[in-house]
């Protein structure tokens, strides 16, 4: 990672003075913002829809662009760190989410808010990384301990915070408003970052892989576009399902075989290869690629088979939030005590119980099966994600690390993209063939999700029960790789925890 930053300070003390607490506070509310609209956007799925009259197939877009926005940047953080400063890059990144968030919260039509969506994610896909160095570097290594505690909070927050504050605005002001409430939080982070960041000299020490970037990004979302349209019955032997699929595969298999080789690339690959690294990075993948496509749908779900309102689907979900805010910290401390495997092979098991859960519900399912289901999920979430990403990281030498913590992330929101663009079109389609023949049209003209109205409840949850069957699937897989994960604890869980935060 970037070293591109002003002398790490040295404190006489272990103490979190004034200074490092107003660093720190400078990061967590951007990190807040761009993690917020992860999951802000969801419940306003129904809305959008009506709005634009856009089918489901492609409003889901306005999430999956925004999660490829993010993959597309991760890697390139570390070469724009030392190219122009991590202060500049910090507030460079804030300025362009805000500028994305005011242009989604304008958009006129579905196509315009996915292209402002992905504008904004190329911004929010900076704001962790980049606001983590500075942090890092301010703390130094006797309060970094402390300091990732504190900045841990808007990660197990905003999962709460955003189904709840997105449903509200949808309800009661405007779905506009999940964009503009965006403007004044970033123009209070830019004037703080400005006050409080210290300026610090860019130092280039590293040429950015170009040929890999313009193979990797390209090809991902190439290869995500082809899959939904398959999924959308565009056929394998179409040029926009099939085709683009086998043009996505290509670029993406050309730049492994081009990162093999190449000094520097965006993304070590050969590290991968390693069952220590690729075991728990395919969990990640795997994991994410199911997670992302249900946190997607269950708002749909609640609204169009329950008939709840945007509000009330949030704060449904919130029982999610809590399960993985309550399990998170204390599977970091079994993972150091136990080993990565165990902790993630019970995350896991929970997930496939909540998983099989949904795969079951229907229109008569009861509230408080839906709030344990969320719930179980949520704990299963926080006793994976960081176990497996710290076992990942756990082998490496300090070096690999960065690159190795980059490729991570990129997996995480590919999987994620991935998944609610495949899960969405598969629920289109499950929709569609229970839906009478009369409401057909309305599939693609208000919308997939628009026909709630004049289709039986329980017809409608069994669709919804039969999509989530292909994140079960997809959860099961994940499981089998977790054996794969080495027995021994992590040695080095907090370091790389913290390293793939910052990187």
């Amino acid at each position: 990672m970037s070293t591109a930053t002003s002398t790490p300070i040295a404190p006489a003390e272990a103490s979190l003075d004034p200074r490092l607490l107003r660093t720190a506070a400078v990061v967590i509310l951007g990190t807040f913002m761009s993690i917020l609209d992860t999951t802000i956007v969801n419940v306003a799925m129904r809305e959008l829809s009506k709005k634009f009259g856009a089918p489901l197939a492609t409003t889901q877009w306005i999430s999956t662009g925004y999660m490829l926005a993010l993959a597309t940047v991760i890697p390139l953080t570390g070469w724009a760190a030392d190219r122009f400063g991590t202060k500049r890059l910090y507030m460079g990144a804030i300025g362009m989410f805000v500028l994305g968030s005011g242009l989604c919260g304008a958009a006129w039509s579905a196509g315009s808010l996915i292209v402002f969506r992905v504008l904004q994610g190329l911004g929010g896909g900076m704001i962790m990384p980049a606001g983590m160095t500075i942090l890092t570097h301010a703390a130094g290594p006797k309060r970094m301990g402390r300091v990732m505690g504190i900045v841990g909070v808007p990660m197990l927050l905003a999962p709460i915070v955003g189904p709840i504050l997105g449903g509200w605005l949808v309800d009661d002001v405007s779905w506009r408003w999940i964009f503009f409430v965006n403007l004044p939080l970033g123009v209070v982070a830019l004037f703080a970052a400005q006050r409080v960041f210290e300026r610090d000299e860019p130092k280039p020490n590293h040429s950015l892989d170009w040929t890999g970037l313009l193979m990797l990004s390209p090809g991902l979302a190439i290869f995500v576009y082809g899959l939904a349209q398959t999924a959308a019955g565009a056929g394998l032997d179409a040029l926009g399902g099939g085709g683009a699929i086998l043009v996505g595969l290509v670029l993406v298999i050309a730049f492994v075989l081009h990162a093999r080789v190449r000094p520097g690339a965006l993304i070590d690959v050969k590290t991968f290869a390693r069952r220590a690294v690729g075991a728990p990075a395919l969990v990640v993948f795997l994991f994410c690629t199911a997670f992302f496509g249900v946190a997607l749908l269950m708002p749909l779900y609640f609204q169009l088979v329950r008939g709840d309102s945007a509000l009330h689907s949030g704060l449904q979900m919130s029982a999610q939030g809590i399960g993985a805010m309550l399990s998170m910290p204390i599977a970091a401390r079994l993972t150091d005590k136990m080993g990565a495997r165990r902790i993630v092979t019970f995350g896991l098991s929970l997930v496939t119980l909540g998983m099989l859960s949904l795969s079951q519900i229907s229109g008569g399912t009861t509230t408080l099966q839906m709030e344990l289901t969320l719930f179980v999920m949520g704990v299963g979430m926080g006793s994976t994600m960081m176990p497996a990403m710290s076992a990942a990281l756990s082998s490496l030498e300090r070096h690999a690390v960065a690159r190795v913590s980059a490729g991570l992330n990129v997996l995480q929101r590919v999987g994620g993209s991935i998944g609610t663009a495949l899960l969405a079109v598969v629920l289109s389609h499950e929709l569609a063939a229970v839906v009478p023949a009369s409401s057909s049209a309305a599939l693609h003209g208000e919308g997939a999700i628009a026909v709630g109205a004049a289709a039986a409840a329980p017809a409608l949850g069994v669709a919804f029960g039969r999509t989530f069957t292909w994140s079960l699937a997809l959860v099961v897989f994940a499981l089998v790789a977790a054996f794969f994960i080495r027995r021994a604890p992590a040695d080095a869980t907090g370091a790389g925890a913290a390293e793939l935060i910052v990187d």
